[in-house]
């Protein structure tokens, strides 16, 4: 921690004030006490409950999120796109509760988006909703918000039943969203269009079907006081490439049912923040990992560890021939991203960075690079505990490679077993509240 500079000696010393600053200073006061009274009039009635309370009282955490990024040409809606359309979205929760608000996002929009009327609804199956189970959701008491371009907003809290590892369905109407859309390209999740207004409709027969999210970034719910949340920065392994589609098969997903099981982390959320194609260092498929920490990470409501699985692509897509410059480069990124949690309360885990030997990004120059960043994790003491990955998916006989049960095929992403082995090769004590 830097030192303190000191204070001026004319704020310190009482005697250096004379009357008249004290007079102007006691006015700006009773006008600040003013302004507050005003803010607290029933005006502002419908906003959101602090995050922050008394420690027995409940609180706000991140149940579900996803990482916005702009939607590329190719996973853009089919035609005729999100104008005059219903869009209905389903979402795999971690923890539950009796109260929850759900965050939209515009970041990458070029002009506001207006989402009217929305609702939140427990999912039937296959792009229906349980009937009558449905709830309008509002923003500031309105039926519906206009979110502007770069912003994100979220709904005011809803009294909805929430189950924990349960699907929720989340519709909107969208009258004439901008050319940009904000979304998140690996959902590994079906989402449904309908044209026209559908929000209401207990199914959505012959809806347009695409495995994309769009605008939806976020739910968070209201629970117990030890409620708190496991976030993950990563890239397309966590994303979950070469997962079931609908499957919730993911290693975060994996994560999630194993703190649901253990008596002792039922309170603790799991907050699934990777994007395909991610890197530490330079945007790619969405912004660096340095660059998305804050929105990604630290702003998100309850986090409490962090863990950090980055780097095969930064890795992957280096074209020199010098593997200690690149993994020094890696390693002052994750040193970073330490020094900025660790600055607000978080713990944070490293995550050795898996195998790749025989896929498209191997080369022995990467090889070395991944080693010595591998080896800078298990040892440096930088992180507050070390995940090590590589050595639970790594073939003893090959340790460049995959375990054959666990390869997905392209020899860098995991199947579904192998993100199950992944979940279950985390200390679970890690996060007890």
């Amino acid at each position: 921690m830097l030192p303190t500079a000191p204070m001026p000696a004319s704020t310190l010393d009482p005697k250096s004030s004379d009357r008249r600053p004290r007079e102007n200073l006691q006015r700006i006061s009773a006008r600040l006490i003013g302004a507050l009274l005003l803010l607290a009039s029933p005006v502002f009635a419908h906003a959101p409950a602090p995050d922050s309370a008394t420690p027995d009282a409940p609180r706000w955490i991140a149940t579900w999120g996803s990482a916005p990024q702009l939607t590329e040409t190719q996973n853009l809606p089919p035609p005729p796109g999100l104008t005059d359309t219903t869009l209905r979205q389903i979402v795999h929760v971690s923890v539950g509760g009796q109260r929850l608000r759900v965050r939209f996002s515009n970041a990458y929009g070029s002009a506001p988006v207006t989402l009217q009327p929305v609702q939140i609804a427990r999912s039937a199956g296959h792009g229906a909703i349980v009937s009558g189970s449905g709830r309008a959701l509002t923003f500031s008491g309105r039926p519906g918000v206009t979110i502007p371009a770069g912003a994100t907003m979220v709904s005011d809290p809803c009294d909805f039943d929430l189950a924990a590892l349960s699907d929720v369905v989340v519709t909107a109407y969208l009258a004439a969203p901008p050319a940009d859309v904000t979304g998140h390209p690996g959902s590994r999740t079906t989402s449904y269009l309908k044209t026209g207004d559908a929000v209401a409709s207990v199914a959505l027969p012959e809806a347009r079907t695409v495995d994309h999210w769009y605008y939806l970034s976020g739910i968070d719910v209201l629970t117990e006081p030890t409620g708190a949340v496991v976030a993950i920065l990563g890239d397309s392994i966590t994303d979950g490439r070469g997962s079931t589609t609908n499957g919730n098969d993911r290693w975060p997903d994996g994560l999630a049912r194993r703190l649901q099981a253990d008596a002792r982390t039922g309170s603790v959320a799991v907050l699934n923040q990777g994007i395909g194609g991610n890197r530490l260092l330079h945007d790619g498929l969405g912004p660096s990992a340095l660059a998305r920490l804050d929105r990604d990470v630290l702003a998100q409501a309850g986090v409490r560890w962090l863990i950090v699985l980055e780097g095969v692509n930064d890795i992957g897509t280096y074209s020199g021939d010098d593997a200690s410059a690149l993994a020094h480069d890696i390693v002052a990124a994750y040193e970073q991203i330490v020094y900025r949690a660790q600055a607000r309360g978080l713990k944070v885990y490293g995550a050795t960075i898996l195998p790749f030997g025989d896929s498209f990004y191997f080369n022995p120059v990467r090889e070395t690079a991944r080693q010595a960043v591998n080896r800078w994790i298990r040892t440096s003491g930088a992180w507050d505990a070390v995940i090590d990955f590589d050595a639970a998916m790594a073939d003893p006989d090959h340790p460049a490679r995959l375990l054959p049960s666990v390869d997905g095929g392209d020899h860098l992403h995991p199947n579904a077993a192998g993100y199950a082995r992944m979940a279950a090769a985390i200390d679970l004590g890690l996060f007890i509240p």
